[in-house]
């Protein structure tokens, strides 16, 4: 049986007392004496509410030897506590997991301080969860590196070697990631020529999504100096769905030699809720083997996935109802999260508390469960047919819904929802 909260939780429910993931949000019902909105302040999801941190930690309930008179949840942003490490993390946990519990009459019972630490998520407006200094994109899943290997460079060799022996990836634009539910404007860019034209220049014609996780990076690294695989866990805070919109034509036509650049970075959008890797735990699974055998530094002795089912919806315009459109999981990936970090670390480069690390696009080995239009479509070539709409790409006005939820026995940790529309290209 589950843990139970005085919250009430309904079975389905992505945030259960055994989840307790955090974000940032300002209240949207209440505004500053000079009429100025609300301070953005630390919550953590329970069911359909959100506990705000700065009051608890205000009550004084914070008070385990580390959290004690710390200042971390009277912050606006997630920063300072996920750079505090994980025993400040697993201190917090069990003092959540205790005053939310069914049992204990501390916060249930006390009416005034549940109604202002206890607010509905419909009164909230949420923000991104820490101050992104920096932003890495891998591309560590090998279903999606063949699928695009075999589309740009054809079947007989569509992985390049090099992407057996380290997890690939640039640095993206920190500026340009956006919370969910920002609208995502159409790029416009260069394009490859046709016979001898100029290149194409203008709105994207094949703007696509791609179904990633993003790992939050916990407390850093000095410049100089890496981080041993086997201790990369207690460096990755938690996960968010991330959806790292792409200019498939733009792409194409640029990435030679350097690699993306206008074509990702116009936007890039994030699920609010973080979930730690301590509630994930339960859903650990072994990664898949890897052949050949990772040099010394990446070879981990616990080399784990997650069991994290993922769902792609989109709402063509002018339609009122999604339609699902892929199915994936978490454990596809080639390399794993402590892999990713450990390898972005071996040159001495310096990790932040509140970096984002995503994982690149996540697809599966069937077609249904591929990660972006471009797989789906085979870069246009097979059009889907989204209840009555025929799809290459995304047109203007279309809605995309990313979710993801670990089912237990008794509960589910979920993450949510990361959500863009897709605006028309300003002139």
């Amino acid at each position: 049986m589950g843990l139970r909260s005085f919250v009430e939780v309904s079975p389905d429910s992505h945030f259960p007392l055994e989840n307790l993931p955090y974000g940032v949000f300002r209240p949207t019902s209440t505004a500053g004496g000079d009429g100025s909105p609300p301070a953005p302040r630390p919550g953590v999801a329970i069911g359909d509410f959100v506990l705000d941190l700065s009051v608890i930690s205000a009550a004084g309930l914070f008070d385990g030897p580390i959290l004690k008179d710390s200042p971390c949840f009277l912050q606006p942003s997630l920063n300072m506590f996920v750079g505090m490490g994980r025993p400040a993390w697993k201190e917090v946990r069990l003092t959540l997991q205790r005053l939310l519990s069914a049992e204990d009459p501390t916060l249930r019972d006390n009416t005034s301080l549940r109604e202002k630490s206890l607010l509905k998520m419909s009164e909230v407006e949420m923000l991104l969860p820490t101050v992104i200094g920096d932003y890495t994109d891998f591309f560590s899943s090998m279903h999606h590196a063949k699928n695009c290997g075999t589309i740009f460079r054809g079947p007989e060799n569509p992985i390049p070697v090099n992407w057996f022996h380290l997890p690939i990836a640039y640095h993206g634009r920190a500026s340009s990631v956006v919370i969910s539910g920002t609208d995502i404007i159409r790029p416009r860019g260069q394009g490859y020529p046709t016979a001898k034209s100029p290149p194409y220049f203008g709105p994207t014609q094949k703007l696509d999504f791609e179904l990633e996780m993003a790992a939050i990076v916990g407390p850093g690294n000095e410049l100089g100096k890496s981080i041993n695989v086997d201790e990369a866990a207690d460096h990755i805070f938690g996960l968010v769905l991330m959806n790292d919109w792409s200019a498939r034509d733009i792409q194409a036509w640029e990435y030679v030699p350097l690699g993306p650049f206008l074509g990702k970075s116009f936007g890039t959008t994030i699920s609010p809720w973080i979930v730690t890797l301590d509630a994930l735990e339960p859903f650990a699974c072994d990664a898949p083997k890897q052949d050949p055998q990772p040099l010394p530094y990446l070879a981990e002795s616990k080399h784990i996935n997650y069991d994290i089912p993922l769902e792609v919806w989109i709402k063509p315009a002018g339609h009122e109802h999604p339609v699902i459109i892929t199915r994936s999981n978490f454990n596809n990936l080639y390399w794993t999260l402590t892999q990713q970090l450990a390898h972005h670390t071996i040159n001495g480069c310096n990790l932040r508390p509140g970096d984002l690390l995503g994982t690149g696009t996540i697809s599966g080995p069937e077609a249904e469960s591929f990660g972006c239009f471009l797989e789906l479509t085979w870069n246009g070539q097979k059009p889907l047919n989204l209840i009555g709409a025929a799809r290459k790409f995304l047109e203007d006005g279309d809605e995309v819904f990313f979710t993801a939820c670990c089912k237990g026995k008794d509960y589910n940790v979920g993450f949510g929802s990361c959500t863009g529309k897709v605006l028309p290209a300003i002139p």
